[in-house]
């Protein structure tokens, strides 16, 4: 038999203890046999090794390899700068990946700072005697002492209860206090069972004294954070991104460099030069600017999120948010304000405003029913000169201060009463005011309304008749459709000797209150721009379904007349095919789900080939935060398995920030996009001085130290500031991206390498042959590279591809808008990247040190305004080509009024 099933005296013997506790000297035994009572720690990555995995993943392993290639085609030929490059290589490799692991360092620093697990301190019996010990050394067999706030350390069976009331929420997702006591149970659910307290969950009300019979991973807990703990993170969309473009670009340049060592063979080349030159072609198309930019713009968006209250652990979850199809939302605390609100009031009267409970004539005429929502209550003060110092069920603090707001300030002296109890479903307390002794009672409905004769109507005490009664009914029955929980209150006063077992009787029936734990003021417009966005928003919860279906209306989750309601008991009736063919609804709410429902949900859906984001706070969700493609765990109320569990922390448990982080993770993907058409339309004209040189015998245009000022000089910042870009306005607007949707997709490939790219090629070749040609060199006369008219040259090359940059990263901005349709200073990193290229190139052509390290010559103003024609050109075809391309992609404006919000059409 379970423990909760047996009689008290076995359930003693059955562990081994006694009324009295563990001796001191058994204690210590069974820690050395059980452990210390903790949640074991997830297997954290060690430093080294997060250090290391930031230098040793694919595109790292490709820049290496560069690094090294460039290093032995130094040895082949010294003196063209290639060592120069090999050490830029390896200077950008660690300073990404320094910058890399500082980030995820730091996210998991202040993730640490988060952590509140089981209480630190617990009242124990130990041979009798009662002592207070750290929860660490709680053993099975010890009987522990609890009252009202405080957190169950282990898994226990009640011995007494005095008024007890648990919140499971962090175990069950329920969040409403439930009732326990001492009773034997009979069912075989230990979640469900009357006399088990769970370990992470907390007394809201009452005093207990119970037997400890599991501890640490031999919890319900510990279970659920063991499969947390099994269940395998899931790669980003962005990694596996990352990764097909590093072996794309791997692949072509190592393509691109063994067809010019077996090219340069058919025209005569020595072996070292088309070898060097292999290299140097490898090396010219693998971008080294690329992953620090990735880094930085997801470094960037997540500075950016934290300023919006939201915590990303792992960089690339920033992007993967952005992608997301569908969020699996828990209820309590995330959509809702995590306490209770009085929400409606009926009085004999009828339903009362809540604005006017203040107003001195109604508080006076229902006074009774506020000194009864006062004091009928369990709540303990630990504050006496402040509302807030109560501690106790939500539901009886939303009264007090219900009662407070109303101008309810007599105390009255607290001298009896009948503990709430599941089966009497009320409780009653009897108070003392002067001379008078007073009964008030509070309950469920169908509880109080048979122990009433009469109701309080207008101040005075008159008979309940039947359709005074039938009025009552009616009105409970509309709030508790509405997913209300629906108290009645009711007061008798007493003779002075009076019997407490029927005190209860012949009550005056004052008001029904409804309440509930209310939606928060962002989320219903989170829900619609998650609608906008065509993001599927699908609630999960504990909950009972008819409090979720209501929630649900109130935020506009649900608004047809018949939604899918899937709860706990049906999912486990199901198959994962049927769950799946279910998921296909539009609207659906999934109620008293557990843990492990929760994660078939999870998994059904990306069987469906859907990016899922999971929101959660408790224990039992974080085998579903953990298996999500993203999981958001909450920063207030959350326990440390969700957190650890967790990719993204709401640092202020609220929805709206969820819309917020998607918004910044979709211009994540966008910006990349931008920052990826910019540095690899430079790739071309980096590339088409060596393909001239080794085919065409044309003297080289531009040399590997002028490439690398390039790549990692004049670039760099302008490709930081795309990363930087701030979202579209529209971007929310429009569904999210598809699976099949690549980072570098042909249509970027062509636009950057054959339209843009070519461009700036034929830009770059022709200011270097206009400066041979002003000087009288003709092609195929020798050219000598040491003197001034080559040095020349190669800088004109070098500054007209710095200057057709400038006008790249604009255009590279939007693929489709207009440039003048943007504003050209509202991202001020774009605007100090191009002045700092400027001030580069300028110091490069007329510096003596620029000539030096670079090789370098000053240019006349004619090359200038050569290279500027060419910019205008290539700005004029780039905006005929959007206008093509935004004519053939304007929606229809019978489309627009459907995919555009009716709000936003006005």
């Amino acid at each position: 038999m379970l423990i909760h099933q047996l009689p008290v005296d076995r359930a003693f013997s059955t562990l081994r203890s006694t009324p009295a506790g563990l001796s001191a000297a058994e204690a210590s035994a069974r820690q050395l046999e059980f452990g210390p009572n903790r949640i074991e720690q997830f297997a954290r990555v060690s430093l080294p090794r997060l250090f290391a995995a930031q230098f040793t993943h694919f595109f790292a392993a490709l820049l290496w390899v560069a690094a090294v290639l460039a290093f032995v085609a130094e040895m082949q030929m010294p003196g063209q700068g290639m060592a120069t490059l090999a050490a830029a290589i390896v200077g950008v490799i660690v300073v990404n990946g320094v910058f890399a692991f500082w980030q995820e360092y730091r996210a998991e620093e202040t993730m640490a700072a988060l952590q509140r697990l089981l209480p630190h301190q617990v009242r124990v019996q130990r041979e009798g005697v009662v002592v207070a010990i750290p929860s660490e050394g709680v053993m099975p067999g010890d009987v522990i002492l609890l009252s009202a706030g405080d957190a169950v350390p282990a898994d226990c069976r009640l011995l007494e209860a005095f008024g007890v009331r648990v919140n499971n929420a962090t175990v069950t997702g329920e969040a409403r206090a439930v009732t326990r006591d001492a009773t034997v149970g009979t069912s075989d659910d230990l979640l469900g069972s009357r006399n088990v307290l769970l370990a992470g969950t907390s007394l809201t009300t009452g005093e207990a004294r119970a037997l400890v019979f599991a501890t640490g991973m031999h919890t319900v807990f510990g279970g659920i954070a063991r499969l947390t703990q099994t269940t395998l993170d899931v790669p980003s969309p962005l990694q596996k991104e990352i990764s097909t473009l590093s072996r794309l670009i791997g692949i072509l340049a190592i393509g691109m460099g063994l067809a010019v060592f077996v090219l340069g063979a058919f025209i005569g080349l020595p072996v070292r030069v088309r070898l060097v030159f292999s290299i140097g072609i490898i090396v010219a198309n693998v971008p080294e600017g690329l992953l620090p930019t990735v880094t930085l713009a997801m470094a960037m968006a997540a500075r950016r999120m934290a300023r919006r209250r939201t915590l990303v652990r792992h960089l690339p979850s920033v992007e993967t948010l952005g992608s997301a199809t569908v969020i699996c939302t828990d209820k309590t605390g995330t959509l809702t304000q995590n306490r209770m609100d009085v929400q409606a009031l009926y009085v004999p009267e009828g339903f009362v405003p809540l604005n006017e409970i203040s107003h001195a004539g109604f508080a006076t005429t229902h006074r009774r029913f506020f000194e009864c929502a006062a004091h009928c209550h369990d709540l303990k003060r630990t504050n006496h000169d402040a509302e807030a110092g109560w501690i106790g069920d939500p539901m009886e603090l939303a009264l007090v201060q219900f009662a407070a707001a109303a101008g309810s300030r007599e105390a009255f002296e607290r001298v009896d009463e009948i503990p709430f109890d599941p089966e009497r479903k009320r409780l009653v307390t009897v108070h003392r005011n002067g001379s008078d002794i007073v009964v008030f009672a509070k309950g469920a409905p169908e509880e109080l309304l048979p122990r009433a004769r009469w109701i309080a109507c207008d101040g005075r005490e008159e008979s309940l008749t039947a359709d005074r009664s039938a009025a009552f009914t009616q009105a409970a029955t509309g709030m508790a459709d509405r997913g209300l929980r629906v108290l009645a209150f009711g007061y008798r006063v007493l003779p002075t000797s009076y019997a407490l077992a029927n005190a209860d009787e012949e009550l005056v029936l004052t008001a029904l209150v409804g309440l509930e734990d209310p939606p928060r003021a962002e989320v219903p417009w989170a829900v619609r721009r998650c609608r906008d966005a065509g993001i599927k928003v699908i609630m999960v919860t504990g909950d009972h379904p008819h409090t979720a279906l209501a929630i649900a209306r109130e935020i506009g989750l649900v608004q047809g007349a018949a939604p899918r309601i899937l709860t706990g008991d049906a999912l486990a009736r199901m198959s994962d095919t049927e769950i799946q063919l279910a998921l296909d609804e539009q609207e659906i709410v999934c109620a008293r789900v557990t843990a492990d429902q929760k994660l078939r949900v999870v998994r059904a859906l990306q069987r469906k080939r859907h990016i899922v984001a999971v929101t959660g706070d408790g224990v039992n969700d974080a085998p579903a935060l953990r298996a999500a493609d993203v999981g958001i765990a909450m920063g207030i109320s959350g326990t440390d398995v969700a957190r650890e569990a967790s990719d993204v922390i709401l640092l202020d448990d609220n929805f709206a920030s969820i819309v917020n982080g998607i918004e910044e993770g979709r211009a994540v993907f966008d910006n990349i996009r931008k920052f990826l058409t910019y540095i690899l339309t430079s790739n071309v004209p980096e590339l088409v001085p060596y393909l001239a040189f080794a085919f065409a015998g044309v003297p080289l245009a531009l040399t590997i130290v002028q490439v690398l000022a390039v790549d990692l000089g004049t670039d760099m910042i302008p490709a930081l500031g795309l990363g930087a870009e701030p979202p579209d306005p529209a971007v929310m607007q429009r569904p999210p991206r598809r699976r099949t949707d690549r980072l570098v997709s042909a249509g970027l490939l062509v636009r950057a390498y054959l339209f843009l790219g070519t461009w700036q090629a034929i830009a770059a070749m022709a200011a270097f042959f206009f400066v041979l040609s002003t000087a009288g060199w003709t092609w195929p006369q020798p050219l000598d590279i040491n003197s001034a008219v080559y040095r020349e040259a190669t800088t004109a090359c070098l500054t007209a591809i710095v200057l057709m940059q400038v006008v790249n990263v604009h255009l590279c901005r939007s693929r489709t808008a207009s440039f003048l349709s943007l504003p050209l200073f509202n991202n001020r990193l774009v605007t100090v990247g191009i002045i700092v290229e400027l001030v580069i190139i300028l110091l490069i052509d007329y510096t003596a040190a620029g000539h030096l390290l670079f090789g370098t010559a000053p240019i006349q103003w004619t090359v200038w305004l050569l290279v500027l024609l060419f910019a205008v050109g290539m700005l004029l075809l780039e905006e005929a080509r959007k206008a093509v391309v935004r004519s053939q992609s304007m929606p229809s404006p019978a489309t627009l009024v459907s995919i555009v919000p009716p709000a936003r059409l006005h």
